[in-house]
C-alpha cells in the first residue's frame, strides 16, 4: 500500500497531537498548601505530648525517701518483720498478729512500744524523736493497720489486764507455776521435751517483766505456747495467779547473768 506525501504528513501531525493530549491529561502531583503542613505538624506534636521517651522513669520507678513510705506492708517489713515474723506470726519476739495480744494491748501501749522501745528487752525505739527512723505518721499507720489486719472482735473476754493491778507474790507464784506451767517447763522451770527453760539466765536477761506477763496471758501461738485459758485442762488462770507467776519468774532473774563465770571465779581465787 502506498501513501502520498500529504497523507504521511497528516498522520505524523495527528500522532503528535494525540501524544500531547495524553501528556496533558496526566496530572503532576503538586505540593500541599502551606496550611496543610502546619496542621500535620500540630497533630504530630500533640501525639508526642502523651509519649514517654524510652528509658524515662515513671513516678512508680522513683524510690521514696524513708519518711515518705506510707504503705503498711512496706513499713512492717522494714521495721518489724525481722523480730516479729512475716505477717506478724512471731519469730524471736512475740506474734503481733496474735488476736489475744491485740485484745489486751491498747493502741497507746503499742504506739509507746514502737516509738520508745521497751527498756530491759530487745525492743528498740523506732520514733525519730527517740533516735529511730519512723515518723509519728508512720507509727500511727503501723498501730492502726496491725489492728485492722489482725485483731478479732470479742477474742479474749475475761482476759487478765495487760498490766498488773497489784504486786505479785513469788511464794504464791511458785504454787501457781506448779499448777499451770510445770507440765511443759518442768517443776523448776528448767524445761522438758515439751517446753524450753524459762529460768535460763540469758532468756530472763533479755525479756522485761511486762513481756513475761504478756506471754503468760497471750501465749506464743508460733511456739505452741497456750494462752492463760489453756495452761491447765481444769480452768483458766486468774489475774492474780498470772501476776504471781510473773513475780516468781522475776525472782529467778540474776542481777548480772553470766558474770562472773564460775571458771573465772576459780581462776581469780588461784591468782
Amino acid at each position: 500500500m502506498k501513501f502520498s506525501t500529504p497523507a504521511l504528513t497528516s498522520m505524523f501531525h495527528s500522532g503528535r497531537s494525540r501524544r500531547r493530549e495524553e501528556a496533558d491529561s496526566t496530572t503532576v502531583p503538586s505540593s500541599p498548601p502551606p496550611h496543610v503542613g502546619g496542621y500535620i505538624l500540630a497533630i504530630a506534636l500533640l501525639l508526642c505530648v502523651g509519649c514517654r521517651p524510652p528509658g524515662k522513669p515513671t513516678t512508680a520507678d522513683i524510690e521514696l525517701k524513708p519518711e515518705e513510705v506510707r504503705d503498711f506492708a512496706v513499713l512492717y517489713q522494714q521495721s518489724c518483720a525481722g523480730c516479729h515474723g512475716q505477717d506478724g506470726k512471731g519469730n524471736s519476739a512475740l506474734a503481733l498478729s496474735n488476736p489475744v495480744y491485740l485484745a489486751i494491748a491498747s493502741d497507746d501501749t503499742i504506739r509507746r512500744a514502737i516509738a520508745s522501745g521497751i527498756p530491759g528487752s530487745m525492743m528498740p525505739a523506732f520514733a525519730k524523736s527517740s533516735g529511730g527512723m519512723l515518723t509519728d505518721e508512720q507509727i500511727e499507720i503501723l498501730v492502726r493497720e496491725m489492728r485492722t489486719h489482725w485483731a478479732k472482735s470479742n477474742e479474749a473476754p475475761g482476759a487478765p489486764p495487760y498490766t498488773a493491778n497489784e504486786p505479785g507474790d513469788a511464794a504464791r507464784g511458785a504454787v501457781a507455776f506448779a499448777a499451770f506451767c510445770a507440765t511443759c517447763h518442768g517443776p523448776e522451770g528448767k524445761g522438758t521435751a515439751k517446753g524450753s527453760s524459762i529460768v535460763d539466765d540469758s532468756f530472763l536477761a533479755l525479756v522485761s517483766d511486762q513481756n513475761l506477763r504478756t506471754t503468760v496471758i497471750a501465749g506464743r501461738p508460733d511456739l505452741g505456747h497456750p494462752d492463760w485459758r489453756n495452761c491447765s485442762p481444769d480452768r483458766p488462770m486468774t489475774p492474780t495467779e498470772v501476776t504471781d507467776v510473773v513475780a516468781w519468774l522475776v525472782v529467778q532473774r540474776k542481777p548480772n547473768p553470766g558474770h562472773p563465770y564460775p571458771g573465772n571465779e576459780q581462776s581469780q581465787a588461784k591468782n
